[in-house]
């Protein structure tokens, strides 16, 4: 790859640093989709032991280059985006990605499909990991950063996407127990 190129893919990417996600951090600030990436990945690589045969290669990437139609779209909560909006992400990104070169255009569309079709370990691993350290934050942040109907989805987000592991199962009801907690504490 030359440079320029290396170098426009990275500043589109960057953008993702100043995208603000849909929640916030343990001190109160906004966070942004890059560090829900980073975070998303640092738990991917915590897994290996849990996960023989998993290729982590593939799962890191995943996690990291997930979100990057946000660049273009910005971040939808969950329970806000719609069909439309994810085809405008798709479409979005799959132009920025025809501009790659031929090889990394390629090994991305290709990630894209596998964590969209969840048949592989990878993505569901991914996908669980993705909606688990959505979770994971909320409860770091203060309620009043919530928003009303977030009481009731954070008791059940993601039950759907652990249920093929032992491990993501319990990770999920440590954090469901995390969540009612924080909910109590401030009644």
């Amino acid at each position: 790859m030359d440079v320029k190129t290396y170098l426009k893919i990275l500043n589109i990417a960057g953008r993702l640093k100043d995208t603000p996600r849909h929640c916030y951090t343990v001190k109160g600030r906004v966070e942004s989709v890059a560090e829900h990436s980073w975070k998303l990945a640092l738990m991917a690589a915590l897994l290996k032991d849990e996960f023989p045969g998993l290729d982590e290669t593939k799962l890191l990437k995943m996690c990291l280059i997930h979100d990057l139609g946000e660049a273009f779209t910005g971040d939808i909560p969950t329970f806000n985006k719609n069909n439309s909006d994810e085809d405008a992400e798709e479409r979005l990104l799959n132009k920025w990605l025809d501009t790659f070169p031929e090889e990394y255009q390629q090994e991305f569309k290709a990630l894209f499909i596998e964590m969209k079709e969840r048949k592989t370990l990878e993505a569901r691993v991914f996908k669980a990991l993705d909606g688990l350290e959505a979770l994971i934050q909320h409860n770091e942040s203060d309620l009043d950063t919530w928003s009303a109907n977030e009481y009731e989805l954070n008791l059940h987000y993601c039950d759907d996407r652990v249920d093929f592991s032992p491990f993501l199962k319990d990770l999920r009801e440590v954090i469901r127990e995390e969540t009612i907690k924080k909910i109590d504490e401030n009644k």
